[in-house]
């Protein structure tokens, strides 16, 4: 059978395309060896299953891996501490091949009921019984411990192995403990009693830093695509799609394989892409990404699931994407801890920032998608919508042209505060229908700010660049201009873009064109 780009579950080598994780591997064994216990937590589908499976493979010839997954115990399993134990007791046996028949006996009076006492203390001294007679140390690896999170007696069973791991010159205990989580379980909080009462999950402060990056870099996608191409010659330049896909992607594992497996399965075999070679080309892949933000996966789903439940994460992220504002990493503040844990955003030389470009342009979508209903400017766009369009490219001046008169009749004598909040997101709301269906568009993270904010469309397969500023007089604007015209440099085009949000009671509204160092500006003040 031929391998396949996965995004369900792990991976395996000999079924899946796959990044080489090896590197990583030999990173996480150097804190195995140092006996350290820590906790593996990244965002939903960041590949910690495939890396903890792989892991297993990696170390089971130095050590006697015990790997277990929370995820196959129910939530009854967590509701006593004898249920725990039983249900703990029968996932090793199902699980450990190398069971000494003493240790094998006990385990299995626990797994089967019949002990006449269950505790979790006896369960220890039965484990560390175990590691004491064992020729092999022991590993012990947790998979979606999030799913026991919830419960006293997860707390109790972290205490446990935190008191082992305290005394281990005079007891025996595991080698080393991972555990894999969304949640970091060294700080996690939960609820515990009906009457909302919340504290701290600490005792897991004995945990290790996990520092190792699990996103993969462009030259790890370059492997993969290697391997790809050695089955399949698509005559695809490999490094520039590697590029292309880290650029949208930051590395993020589930989104790196699903733009794959999209430009694999759906975007070859269309009437623009029939065939593999050209499915894997800058159209093909903008094709995937327009697939890619046009699906309802589990990915997205859980993203927007948690903007639900955690109501300061949409606060912190729309002044990040409309306003441009500039919020200090700080990694005690809640809000921000939980947007990275969840993926949402990371730490770029100390400010957030949105994790990945895919992330941001789901974000602006899905924000503005809950403005639609009542936005002028939507309707406005959708209404004048086949103005733009000829012979399928689109006419972007004529775009600024109508939106500089529709936004000045509606909003001509509004003042600064809301140019600086809101103009900029009525712009988007009015490209949004244009583009809708052919185009996609997304906002470069290095420009924005309250002052400057520039959008890429691309549409069908051409790229437009617009610069969305705040007016600050003449030698600021002027700077603006040389800094798109160097912007049009580096995305190789010759003409761009720029709209202004003036303050000026005289400001000359309108559109006009100037040159500047061989490009043509396209300028319009609002």
């Amino acid at each position: 059978m031929p391998k396949i780009f996965n995004v369900n579950a792990d991976c395996q080598p000999e079924l899946h395309y796959m990044v080489d994780i090896t590197d990583r591997l030999f990173k996480i064994k150097e804190m195995v060896d140092r006996g350290q216990y820590f906790t593996i937590n990244r965002a939903r589908q960041y590949g910690k299953t495939t890396t903890i499976q792989a892991l297993g493979e990696f170390l089971k010839d130095e050590y006697l891996v015990i790997s277990l997954d929370f995820q196959l115990m129910s939530e009854a399993d967590f509701e006593s501490e004898k249920e725990f134990v039983t249900a703990f007791s029968r996932e090793i046996l199902d699980n450990v091949q190398e069971i000494p028949e003493n240790i094998e006996e006990l385990i299995t009076s626990y797994a089967e009921g019949t002990a006449k006492k269950r505790s979790l203390p006896l369960l220890f001294k039965v484990l560390s019984l175990w590691c004491g007679q064992s020729e092999k140390k022991l590993v012990l690896i947790i998979d979606e411990v999030d799913n026991a999170a919830n419960n006293q007696v997860f707390l109790d069973f972290l205490a446990q192995l935190r008191g082992y791991y305290i005394k281990r010159r005079k007891a025996s205990t595991f080698q080393s403990v991972i555990l894999a989580s969304v949640y970091d379980i060294k700080n996690i909080r939960r609820k515990f009693r009906p009457d909302e009462d919340h504290r701290a999950n600490s005792p897991w402060n004995i945990a290790a830093d996990f520092l190792i990056d699990m996103s993969f870099s462009a030259a790890d996608i370059a492997g993969m695509l290697s391997c790809y191409e050695e089955d399949y010659h698509t005559g695809m330049n490999v490094e520039s799609m590697a590029d292309l896909i880290f650029d949208y992607s930051s590395g993020y594992p589930y989104l790196v394989s699903r733009l794959c497996k999209l430009m694999d399965e759906r975007v070859a075999g269309t009437r623009e892409f029939p065939d593999k070679g050209s499915a894997w080309t800058r159209e093909g892949f903008l094709e995937a990404v327009k697939f890619l933000l046009g699906e309802k996966n589990t990915l997205f789903e859980s993203l927007v699931n948690k903007l639900s439940d955690y109501p300061e994460l949409k606060k912190i992220l729309k002044q990040l994407l409309f306003a441009g504002k500039n919020i200090p990493y700080n990694p005690l503040n809640k809000s921000i801890e939980e947007a990275e844990m969840f993926g949402l955003v990371k730490n770029s030389g100390g400010n957030v920032v949105i994790s990945n470009r895919i992330f941001e342009t789901l974000l602006y979508n899905l924000f503005l998608s809950e403005e639609l209903v009542d936005s002028k400017e939507y309707d406005a766009g959708l209404q004048a919508r086949n103005q733009f369009i000829s012979n399928g490219h689109l006419n972007m001046r004529r775009v600024l042209e109508k939106f500089v008169i529709h936004f000045h009749e509606l909003y001509g004598d509004q003042d600064e505060t809301f140019l600086e909040d809101a103009g900029r997101r009525y712009f988007l709301l009015y490209l949004k229908p244009i583009i809708n269906g052919a185009g996609n568009y997304y906002v470069e993270a290095e420009t924005r700010s309250r002052e400057r904010t520039d959008v890429i469309v691309d549409y069908h397969g051409e790229q437009y660049v617009i610069e969305m500023k705040i007016w600050r007089g003449n030698a600021y604007h002027e700077r603006g201009e040389r800094q798109l015209s160097s912007y049009l440099e580096y995305y190789h085009l010759k003409k761009g873009y720029m709209l202004s949000f003036c303050f000026n009671k005289n400001k000359e509204i309108g559109v006009k064109e100037l040159l500047m160092d061989g490009k043509v500006l396209v300028e319009a003040v609002v």
